[in-house]
């Protein structure tokens, strides 16, 4: 149970870095670090080291040469049990640094014979720490072993909890005083700055709870208070002091449990009289404070392997019935009873598309379609995991205590293909040291002070179920690996079979295309051969030589057809065509009915382009035409030179006929006579081209524009 957000912002406001004070049970001096002037100090300066003119005077003249010289050095440890110059009894040091300041304590020495048994004393802490045999008796033995260590009257074991508030879950104590075992204390009596400290001054003494704070001489501008974050005799919160006064405690300490740099709990000592911690024992009892940090940290994962094994194993059978299953619709449904096990959840819902299936304790239908929602709308990733759904999420209460804890798997979000894991709320019954709704309250002059009462106050709360492990968490995002990846793979396979059915289907359309196309070039052939001869036909019928030689240019364009025709049925493929390749293959057909010497007097200069079929017909047409011309006129039937050039110029196809013949005479005309001009005009406008004609002194060169876009 959390304490109240304004109470914590209370606590949280209180300057305890910066109380401009230390505990008078030892000295401090503020040197400047760069002068090695003394600039402040606070408690009995001139009582115990007998320097009353100390302000403003070089830090050796307080403490010696050596002494000194070591603080200077910054060397990690300083010497302990040493005695300045003007003191009458020995002290340990401690330094550390804050804005260009050295902040120099002194701390009444430990005896010599306390300091004998120490090392044994760790030695066989830490011992205990490694033979015990899980993690309660660990915590049962750390607080034995500190209780022997400092010799305070009661040790507590005391850790954080997920909701920042502490639970003493292991003591020690002298007889005859209380105990706080398994009591629940608020976030309040350790609000979020003092935790923090914690973190980074890992021990905390208080020998004198009733102490009067020494405060820093001279004292400095209250817009420029000195940070003591690191200071150990640092002076107390008011309010700490007040709560152990409430609880009869005279002396405390407490040593940090910090487990992967966060704190997770506090050795915490009490003792009922005054009673000093001399710096060694401190130090020991931080060593083994991390000793046991360690122990904890190896028993948790131990704890988490365990579970990580357990985990596993469900996988491992879930998968092995995956590929075995004939069916993925079919094997989710089964799996449920065992992914309940697996999670231990009280209840599993599977929902693909309006489908709704359930095991084990479910809320209803409606409440699982609105808890859908919440998982997808708040999912990160593939996962929504939450152990405190409250009643306004979703709205409604209709899934109550069935469903406070959600584990919920994305498997598709377009195909609202969901596993939503349950766990129901838990009822707990917490036995508080003292009610925590009045920890901390506000006092008449504006401070605050903590709750005075510390006796057992038990109180039953709902509203939070099982937490889900991370290794649950991570186990489900597997699981949801290990489906989908099925799904993919049967996936891949229908594809892969709809696509083989399909090719195989596209195959015998190709056959059948093949063969149909086969019987119209048959029937083309032929039909054009039996036109062919009846033009022969009638030209030799004919007595008039006009007539004649129509008829005989007409059954030349006839044959000139066939061969564009059969040319491009011949071609690899039927879409698209290498214009270079096709137009070469014409010009060997073409060459073919006209007179021998033509093959010699052919020149060709082709580039490669690629063009659709239906322009390559239509470009083959006008090649044609504009070769039979050149044979029959540029050189008055006679053979001459004839060059064919085909190239691209940017989106555009280019193909030239020049010859050197007698062209035609004085000028360039625009184009030829008769049929053939009259076909080449429609098939220029069927290509959207141009074909400019114009004197090549001597002869006649032809340019055949054609775009290359489908426009």
């Amino acid at each position: 149970m959390k304490t109240a957000p304004s109470q914590l912002t209370d606590c949280d406001r209180e300057p305890i870095h910066i109380p401009g004070s230390i505990q008078p049970h030892g000295v401090l001096l503020v040197v400047d670090r760069q002068s090695r002037r003394v600039t402040q100090a606070a408690g009995q300066i001139s009582e115990r080291l007998g320097t009353p003119d100390w302000e403003d005077q070089p830090l050796e003249a307080l403490l010696g040469a050596a002494l000194t010289a070591a603080i200077l050095s910054e060397e990690s440890v300083l010497p302990r049990n040493v005695t300045p110059p003007g003191a009458t009894e020995a002290f340990d040091v401690q330094v550390s640094q804050t804005e260009g300041k050295l902040l120099v304590e002194l701390e009444p020495a430990a005896t010599p014979e306390m300091m004998a048994t120490l090392l044994p004393r760790l030695e066989a802490g830490a011992k205990r720490f490694e033979q015990a045999e899980d993690m309660q008796t660990l915590l049962n033995i750390a607080a034995c072993e500190f209780r022997r260590l400092t010799g305070y009257d009661r040790v507590m074991v005391y850790r954080f909890l997920e909701d920042e508030a502490g639970k003493v879950v292991a003591d020690d104590m002298a007889p005859g005083h209380s105990s706080f075992l398994n009591h629940h204390f608020p976030a309040s009596d350790i609000p979020a700055q003092a935790r923090a400290l914690y973190v980074r001054n890992l021990v905390r003494v208080i020998p004198d709870a009733l102490y009067t704070p020494a405060p820093l001489q001279p004292p400095r501008p209250a817009d420029q208070p000195l940070d003591m974050s690191d200071c150990s005799l640092r002076s107390v919160s008011p309010v700490h002091l007040r709560y152990l006064k409430n609880m009869g405690v005279a002396a405390s300490a407490s040593f940090s449990i910090v487990k992967d740099g966060q704190l997770w709990g506090l050795i915490a000592c009490h003792h009922f009289s005054p009673r000093a911690l001399p710096l060694d024992v401190r130090n020991g009892g931080r060593a083994l404070c991390g000793a046991l940090s360690r122990q904890i940290r190896a028993r948790e994962d131990v704890s988490i392997y365990r579970e990580k094994l357990r985990l596993q194993s469900f996988e491992d059978k879930i998968s092995a019935d995956l590929r075995a299953a004939p069916a993925l619709e079919a094997f989710l449904p089964e799996q449920l009873p065992l992914i309940a096990d697996m999670l231990d959840a009280d209840g599993v819902a599977l929902i693909s598309g309006t489908t709704l299936l359930r095991h084990g304790r479910c809320p209803e239908a409606t409440e699982i379609d609105r808890l859908a929602d919440l998982a997808l709308a708040q999912a990160r990733g593939q996962i929504f995991a939450t152990d405190r759904l409250s009643p306004a999420d979703p709205p409604g209460d209709g899934y109550g205590q069935s469903a406070t804890g959600l584990l919920a798997l994305i498997l598709s979000e377009e195909a609202r293909w969901m596993l939503l894991c349950f766990r129901a709320d838990v009822l707990q019954t917490i036995n508080w040291a003292g009610n925590p709704h009045k920890a901390v309250s506000a006092s008449a002059t504006g401070g605050l002070n903590p709750r005075a009462s510390f006796q057992s106050w038990s109180e039953q709360v709902r509203g939070g179920a099982r937490p889900w492990s991370p290794a649950e968490k991570k186990a489900v995002q597997r699981l949801g690996g290990l489906i989908r990846t099925a799904w993919q793979t049967r996936r891949i396979h229908d594809l892969n079979t709809d696509l083989l059915r399909t090719v195989k289907e596209k195959e015998a359309l190709l056959k059948q295309r093949e063969f149909l196309l086969g019987e119209v070039n048959h029937r083309v052939q032929n039909s054009l051969t039996i036109i062919s001869g009846f033009l022969s036909m009638q030209a030799r019928a004919s007595s008039e030589q006009p007539i004649k030689d129509a008829l005989a240019e007409a059954r030349h364009r006839v044959t000139a057809v066939a061969l564009v025709h059969r040319r491009l049925y011949d071609a690899d493929q039927v879409q698209s065509v290498d214009a270079a390749r096709y137009v070469d293959d014409l010009l060997d057909d073409l060459l073919r009915t006209v007179d021998p010497g033509w093959a010699l007097a052919l020149r060709r200069s082709l580039t490669a382009i690629t063009v659709p079929v239906d322009r390559a017909i239509n470009l083959g047409l006008i090649l044609t035409e504009l070769f039979i011309n050149a044979t029959k006129y540029a050189y008055d039937g006679a053979t001459g030179p004839v060059t064919v050039t085909l190239w691209r110029e940017a989106d555009t196809l280019k193909l030239t006929l020049a010859d050197a013949g007698r062209g035609y005479g004085g000028g360039a005309p625009s184009s030829v006579g008769g049929f053939g001009s009259r076909m080449v005009a429609v098939l220029l406008e069927a290509l959207k081209g141009t074909l400019d004609l114009r004197d090549n002194r001597p002869g006649l060169c032809a340019t055949l524009s054609i775009p290359l876009a489908n426009d």
